[in-house]
């Protein structure tokens, strides 16, 4: 099992950043090694969704659940990938910590690349979470 850890602080309220981590659709946007996403289901704050990663264009299922305004738990339940990714949005007032945890290993051939994988998992999470802090900051109004 493989464990990669990220976090930021956002000068933003946590609903700022919440309002842009809970935009699942939009996930590819920040997230890079994400290309494309099909909705498979959704019962309340739980959907499951196929992914298309960036690795060889391979395709993951996973369960999302949200927490509302705290918590959001991507469960890889088949293909590629298996465990979870956790994004955890915390603070109050002006200031926010944004953090992801991902607790995965890797299957079939992404099996033999799992340290350069992880590599990349552990950039596209920093590079992630500095996007989703620049946009919160860049909706604060000037002051």
């Amino acid at each position: 099992m493989v464990r990669v850890e990220a976090s930021v602080l956002v000068r933003a309220p946590p609903h700022t950043v919440w309002d842009i981590v809970s935009d699942l659709d939009a996930e590819p946007t920040y997230w890079k090694g994400t290309k494309s996403i099909r909705n498979i289901s959704r019962d309340g704050d739980t959907l499951r969704r196929e992914i298309t990663i960036a690795f060889r264009d391979k395709r993951c299922v996973q369960t999302v659940r949200l927490h509302p305004r705290h918590t959001i738990e991507f469960e890889f339940t088949d293909g590629i990938i298996q465990g979870s990714k956790t994004v955890t949005v915390s603070g109050s007032g002006e200031g926010t910590a944004l953090a992801a945890t991902w607790d995965i290993r890797f299957g079939g051939m992404m099996g033999m690349f799992g340290g350069a994988i992880t590599g990349h998992i552990r950039k596209g999470t920093q590079q992630a979470l500095e996007s989703i802090k620049r946009d919160a900051e860049e909706r604060m109004p000037d002051t």
